[in-house]
């Protein structure tokens, strides 16, 4: 689709790494995008781009700008088709309320759309919505996939108004990652002006507002839980078997071509193999230890608390990334707490056979997909409970299908939760599903004896031990909860349920020695 100029199709507000390449990603597919920020070198970097690409895929070729660039949100809102829709890619919280009112006084329309695609807190979007209606269509889009996902094709998850969605739709479907159909496996490309068009977009409707920028939370969340489990089996292999940086990315090249593929093994086992220019030991190593966040992990883990939703290795995953700031702690009790008596063994390798290290590679493999699985049920879990907490209809099998391609956690695996939810849509825990079950089931003692390693090597392994934890909990018909409960009766009156009687039916026992009784309250 293209007009002739000045006319746009829709605008970039906010040039930074995530909205230049989504621009151009943009422009790649044939509209006409009017890009703006208030900093004017950043406007004129994405114009030169465009027309440095423009240039080379058309051989010098004088044809005509597939941007215009505005000096003004007045500006944006006359070069634009109605009714018009705006990008916002600017940080989260304030700045894209700034943006909003700065539209408002610039004469934006009530049928126009803005489109937030920050990583915004769901609730806070929510509130927009609301607080907006009447002046124009807020409406959002969560993105995944960093600065070459942007420019090459993201993972995304719009919602709210369903109108603004069918407007939208033909650009969102066009720019995103796209998938074999049959294989579920990445179509890519990396090629300005030559974008990939055929497969299946990652990208489809999640629902009402925040919706989306639930689902990309708990994204995030899973990401979190999944990057802190891979380190976590790269430790064990370091400290364990005494491995190098190029073993453990040997090793880790090797599970990317089984059921452990993913972009996150993948890039990890780069990692790993990367020299340090100035020291020309593994870069990995000259990394300091210190992990940050920006967030949406932490709101994953506040959320499932909130929501009553057992997600204990993701909660595990951002309690790592807190562990690991507290450096100066960790180097203070590392002289002080003892450890086992193997662990203190600098290389511990010619303890072991080679057919013990292939043996305890094989096992920490097992464990890992485990644990993975865990922590995608938790996360589809708590989708699943908030979905139904804010009356949201979402679409499992959906949801895993763009997660395929483009976004940070996308991986085979994915293509087989599709499948669960494809067969059942009413699964209502992944776990249930009979491939996974079946293949946890099978898997089970493997990851139990890397469990047993670590503790007993003395590593912490905090991510793949609580997915244990999780997968037993389930696991086990009964739990100890009921002494909880005789415990809280005790001391706060606080009542249970007996195994006899009615569920909802509530009783308290009079706990003292001097009239024992029980009463239905």
């Amino acid at each position: 689709m293209t007009h002739p100029s000045p006319i746009s199709d829709i605008a970039m507000i906010g040039l930074g790494v995530m909205g230049k390449n989504l621009a151009l990603n943009i422009a790649d597919h044939g509209y006409h995008v009017a890009v703006f920020d208030v900093d004017k070198l950043k406007v004129n970097a994405v114009i030169n781009q465009e027309a440095e690409e423009r240039a080379t895929i058309t051989g010098g070729d004088k044809t005509a700008a597939r941007m215009t660039a505005c000096d003004s949100l007045k500006m944006v809102l006359e070069k634009l088709a109605k009714p018009r829709a705006l990008v916002l890619s600017v940080p989260a919280g304030a700045p894209v309320d700034g943006v909003c009112q700065s539209l408002i006084e610039a004469g934006i329309e009530a049928d126009d759309i803005v489109i937030d695609t920050g990583n915004s807190l769901w609730t806070d979007t929510v509130a927009r919505e609301a607080q907006y209606q009447g002046q124009f269509i807020f409406f959002s889009s969560a993105v995944s996939g960093g600065e070459v996902g942007a420019r090459f094709g993201p993972s995304l998850m719009p919602s709210g108004d369903p109108a603004a969605w069918q407007h939208v739709a033909p650009i969102w479907e066009a720019i995103a990652a796209k998938v074999d159909a049959n294989t579920g496996l990445p179509i890519e490309r990396f090629e300005a002006g030559n974008p990939v068009l055929e497969g299946e977009p990652c990208t489809a409707y999640i629902g009402p507002a925040g919706a989306g920028h639930y689902v990309k939370m708990v994204h995030n969340g899973i990401e979190y839980a999944d990057m802190q489990l891979i380190c976590e089996a790269y430790q064990l292999l370091k400290d364990g078997l005494g491995f190098s940086a190029l073993q453990i990315s040997e090793v880790f090249s090797t599970w990317d071509k089984g059921s452990l593929n993913s972009y996150l093994m993948n890039i990890s086992a780069k990692v790993l193999q990367q020299a340090d220019p100035l020291s020309d030991k593994p870069l990995v190593e000259m990394i300091l230890d210190k992990a940050g966040q920006k967030g949406t992990g932490l709101w994953t883990a506040v959320s499932s608390l909130q929501i009553g939703c057992p997600a204990p290795t993701i909660a595990e995953a951002v309690y790592a990334r807190a562990v690991s700031t507290q450096k100066p702690l960790r180097q203070a009790l590392s002289t002080k707490l003892a450890g086992p008596t193997l662990a203190s063994n600098p290389d511990p390798s010619p303890q072991l056979s080679e057919q013990d290290r292939q043996a305890f590679i094989d096992a920490l493999e097992d464990a890992l997909y485990c644990a993975k699985v865990c922590c995608y049920a938790q996360g589809f879990q708590l989708m699943a409970m908030a979905g139904a907490e804010q009356h949201w209809q979402l679409n499992f099998a959906e949801i895993a299908k763009i997660w395929r391609a483009g976004c940070i956690i996308r991986a085979t695996f994915l293509q087989s939760i599709t499948q669960a939810y494809v067969e059942n849509p009413e699964l209502t825990h992944l776990l249930l599903a009979d491939s996974f079950n079946q293949s946890l089931s099978a898997r089970q003692m493997q990851w139990r004896r890397t469990v047993c390693a670590a503790v007993m090597q003395g590593t912490p392994a905090p991510c793949i031990t609580s997915a244990l934890a999780y997968y037993d909990s389930y696991r086990c018909e009964t739990l100890p909860a009921n002494l909880l409960q005789g415990q809280r009766d005790f001391f706060g009156a606080h009542t249970f349920e007996r195994t006899d009687k009615p569920a909802g039916e509530k009783y308290h026992f009079n706990w003292s020695d001097k009239k024992p009784s029980l009463t239905k309250v």
